[in-house]
C-alpha cells in the first residue's frame, strides 16, 4: 500500500536546548514553539523537531542531510554567518566532492552533523 507522504521531519535532540534554538534562528530556520520542551524549525520546504532531551549516544550518532540547489553558494551563506566564532561547539567544514555530487558540514552547537549536499546532475 503506497501513501503521499506530505513531508519528513526528524526529531533532534539537543544538549543545551535555549543555545539550540538560537542557533537553528540564526541559521535561517522558522520557530514554531509545541511545547515547553519542543518546537519545530522549518523553512518553506523543511522542517524537523528540536526537544529539550539529551542522550549523548543518540545525539553523537545523528546526522540530516538536506540537499540544497548549489551548495558552493549555500557555503558561502553559512560562512557569512559566522556559527562557529557565536555558538560554542558548532563547526563548518568546506566542500567537498565526491563521485555523487558534492556536500559541506555544519555541527550544531549539541554535536548533531548537518550534511548540505548537491547531487550531480544526471
Amino acid at each position: 500500500m503506497e501513501k503521499e507522504a506530505k513531508a519528513i521531519r526528524p526529531f533532534i535532540g539537543a544538549r543545551d536546548y535555549e543555545l539550540s534554538r538560537s542557533f537553528y534562528r540564526a541559521l535561517g530556520f522558522q520557530e514554531v514553539i509545541l511545547s515547553h520542551n519542543m518546537c519545530l524549525f522549518k523553512t518553506e520546504r523543511i522542517g524537523f523537531y528540536l526537544q529539550d532531551a539529551y542522550v549523548k549516544d543518540w545525539v553523537d550518532n545523528t546526522m540530516v542531510f538536506a540537499e540544497v540547489e548549489d551548495v558552493d553558494a549555500y557555503f558561502k551563506e553559512l560562512l557569512t554567518l559566522d556559527l562557529p566564532a557565536k555558538y560554542e561547539g558548532a563547526r563548518l567544514t568546506p566542500v567537498r566532492e565526491h563521485d555523487w555530487g558534492k556536500e559541506c558540514f555544519l555541527h550544531d552547537p549539541s554535536g548533531i552533523l548537518w550534511h548540505f549536499g548537491q547531487f550531480k546532475s544526471r
